[in-house]
């Protein structure tokens, strides 16, 4: 597939997901950065968005949870380009019943080039890069070329 790119603005719409076990080291890493999430735009899954807003005072747009439909919905607005960075705490060593769900927004993640972090390490380094408060153009698949092509 061809690409194309498209300009991530400095301030950023953030998806916040984590998994039962993970939850409460997602509210540590949003408690300790809070000063730097408070001029971006969060989304969250159910009880995870829920959580941040009541332990934070941060605004939150909730979904639905995740087994409920959330991920989709998250990965939705990945495909929509309405979400440019997600943070989602995922428990490797326990299944989940949605992990098919799980599996797919990791998959849009990579499929529209938006960063990604499934661990504090890794999201310590996201918040601290120069790109997290400024402009970045990345490069995504140009989707509509590739409708043209398929409907000649």
């Amino acid at each position: 597939m061809e690409s194309t790119t498209r300009q991530i603005a400095a301030s950023k719409n953030i998806a916040l997901v984590a998994h039962d076990h993970c939850k409460s080291s997602l509210l540590d890493w949003v408690q300790k950065n809070k000063n730097r999430l408070e001029s971006h735009e969060l989304f969250a899954t159910g009880t995870t968005g829920t959580l941040i807003n009541k332990n934070t005072g941060l605004p939150v747009t909730g979904m639905l949870s995740g087994p409920m439909g959330g991920d989709q919905q998250i990965g939705s607005m990945i495909a929509e380009k309405k979400i440019d960075l997600l943070i989602f705490f995922w428990d490797p060593l326990n299944a989940v019943p949605h992990d098919p769900d799980v599996k797919a927004l990791l998959r849009l993640a990579t499929v529209w080039n938006i960063p990604v972090a499934t661990n504090p390490a890794t999201a310590d380094f996201l918040i601290t890069s120069p790109y997290f408060d400024s402009e970045i153009d990345i490069v995504i698949p140009d989707y509509q070329r590739y409708l043209d092509n398929r409907t000649r």
